[in-house]
């Protein structure tokens, strides 16, 4: 197997005694004993189908439940090491389609690790698919079946309350902003999804994917209200620090002082719990109480 040449001779010479180890451990294709999950809303559908024994690592944005921070840590999913994920002895490494780099996945392949990639469709439709796949996989159909009707129970309340509002606020959702210039989510992002789900228009729609927004860019779109991820909001020391960033007063949003932080995870990562926040969040675009979530709090 051909290995990355960045790696030093002790880091090769360890990397292919893992490889050997791990290829020479039976997989079971039915029922894995020693899965990593790479993605937080993966990981989350884990232990809500009781299968958090095979769990034996996690990646860095599988923070809920709490246990789940417990685990060995296998690092970001899109800069996976595969001695880091090797040295866990999956038999399964569960895996979000942004889980990467390619070349990584394919060293995993190459020594005998079944990877299992879970498209991501922004969609309640999609997350029902991630559930079933995982389910099947820990064969929990049942359970499976139970919690992709709460999703879709979720994501029907959503579309009722959406149904008895008209006004789409325009909204501009901002990643980052810490370095260098904003960077605002456009079409074909799960934030864009958040946004139609919501019944908000996207600022950035001119946009494709992430992508840094100028000041004049920022100004000339107008939003209404500006979305800014809680790491965000962190990176840059607060809000009172990000209204203090070029352009932001400028706009309407900045104006009247309507920024709201949101969860990262909670919002973007269209797990079991997406349907909750996205009506949360609707409900704070068209300037009502974030209460009406409640429903499936305590399940």
């Amino acid at each position: 197997m051909k290995l990355s040449l960045s790696l030093s001779l002790a880091g090769r010479n360890a990397l292919a005694a893992i490889v050997w180890l791990a290829a020479a451990t039976p997989v079971s294709a039915a029922a894995p004993a020693r899965i990593v999950s790479v993605g937080g809303a993966l990981t989350e559908i884990v232990y809500a189908l009781g299968g958090e024994a095979r769990l034996v690592g996690v990646d860095s944005t599988s923070l809920t439940p709490d246990a789940a921070r417990a685990l060995p840590q296998v690092g970001y999913m899109r800069t996976l090491s595969a001695e880091g994920v090797l040295s866990l002895r999956p038999d399964l490494l569960l895996a979000s389609a942004h889980a990467g780099p390619p070349a990584v996945l394919a060293q995993l392949h190459a020594a005998g690790v079944r990877i299992e990639t879970l498209a991501e469709d922004y969609s309640a439709a999609g997350i029902a698919a991630k559930i079933d796949t995982i389910a099947s996989l820990l064969e929990r159909p049942e359970r499976g079946r139970e919690l992709a009707g709460q999703v879709q129970a979720d994501f029907a309340r959503l579309a009722q309350w959406r149904a008895q509002h008209s006004e789409q606020p325009k909204a501009l959702f901002l990643m980052a902003v810490a370095h260098g210039a904003p960077l605002a989510s456009g079409r074909g992002t799960a934030a864009d999804a958040v946004l139609a789900l919501a019944g908000a228009r996207n600022a950035a729609a001119e946009l494709q994917g992430n992508k840094p927004i100028s000041t004049e860019a920022m100004i000339a779109a107008a939003p209404e209200v500006i979305l800014l991820t809680d790491v965000a909001a962190n990176a840059i020391g607060g809000l009172d620090a990000f209204y203090r960033q070029p352009g932001i007063a400028q706009t309407p949003a900045g104006r009247n002082r309507n920024i709201l932080v949101v969860d990262t995870l909670a919002l973007l990562g269209f797990g079991l719990h997406s349907g909750q926040a996205i009506l949360e969040l609707a409900m704070q675009l068209h300037g009502e109480p974030a209460v009406a979530a409640d429903a499936g709090a305590n399940r």
